[in-house]
């Protein structure tokens, strides 16, 4: 799929999930759910930014070791340190996350923020390909459960795969718990 054709379907899906903000009772009731197999696990998820879902709720309900990932470089994997509901530093993009002095976590279970998915588990992120790599690299080192959190406004008819592309595990919206079909 040529660039140009990616960026036509995220300003669309963005568009999509801006016009129709979804149940943010939903997102929490069925992400805490969709966590609920994972109790005691290593957990990354994010800071919300540009009306993404907000993680934040179901992650405190999480009885495992918090994350939130750190952008340390462009084209290269995030790191995720350890997040304790404390105060975030600035980062690139108008990310936020955890200061420099907190640990470095590998997390088991990762909650993926984007911009659109499709039935097949696919998703389009926001370009910069920091998720790809990331679950690429922890992928290799063991079993990582990579959950999509979108409002059900996001998914698209179908979402075209590149080789580098990392597929999700589940899909969370406000609306369902969704298991990919492959």
């Amino acid at each position: 799929m040529s660039a140009a054709a990616k960026a036509a379907l995220r300003a669309r899906a963005l568009a999509a999930r801006l016009a129709g903000q979804g149940d943010a009772t939903g997102i929490t009731r069925h992400l805490t759910q969709a966590l609920a197999p994972h109790a005691g696990a290593g957990l990354a998820g994010y800071w919300p930014m540009r009306g993404e879902a907000d993680p934040r709720p179901a992650m405190m309900a999480h009885s495992g070791p918090l994350a939130l990932p750190v952008v340390t470089g462009r084209g290269v994997a995030l790191i995720f340190r350890a997040w304790d509901g404390g105060a975030l530093e600035p980062g690139p993009y108008g990310t936020a996350h955890p200061p420099e002095s907190a640990p470095v976590l590998t997390p088991s279970v990762l909650i993926v923020p984007l911009a659109a998915f499709d039935k097949a588990g696919n998703r389009i992120g926001y370009g910069g390909g920091y998720y790809d790599r990331s679950l690429q690299l922890l992928r290799a080192a063991g079993p990582v459960c990579a959950i999509g959190l979108a409002f059900a406004t996001q998914e698209l008819p179908e979402i075209p795969a590149e080789p580098f592309d990392q597929p999700l595990d589940l899909i969370v919206t406000d609306q369902a718990i969704r298991h990919p079909d492959r």
